[in-house]
């Protein structure tokens, strides 16, 4: 169960650069408009408020993947606070800026969390 738990933490992570990587570096390009829905004005002026979004993103990834190189008991704490942390983020854009966030983020980060948990 431990290894699940790893390669969810380690999917979660991945999931978040890739997130870093269209809200910071592709928002007014193709992927990034598709994700957004945004012409290119939009796209364009709300460029920086993506960019700053892809930031936090970046970090949830980076506690993530800390997580996974950290010796327990410093491991399995981090993994918990980051894991929490997305499924807060998910939970909230998901009811705040659009549901798809729900599936897309909180499930995915709630997945990993149990079988965190469960691993124990």
């Amino acid at each position: 169960m431990e290894t699940t738990a790893n390669v969810l933490v380690g999917l979660v992570a991945a999931l978040h650069v890739y997130i870093l990587v269209l809200e910071m570096f592709l928002w007014e390009r193709g992927p990034g408009r598709k994700l957004s829905g945004f012409d290119a004005t939009l796209a364009r002026a709300t460029a920086p408020l993506a960019a700053n979004q892809g930031l936090y993103n970046g970090f949830l990834a980076a506690g993530l993947i800390w997580s996974l190189i950290a010796d327990d008991p410093t491991g399995f704490r981090v993994q918990i606070f980051f894991l929490v942390c997305v499924v807060i983020a998910g939970l909230y854009g998901g009811f705040t800026a659009n549901r798809r966030i729900l599936a897309a983020q909180a499930t995915p980060g709630a997945l990993a969390l149990a079988a965190v948990l469960l691993a124990r």
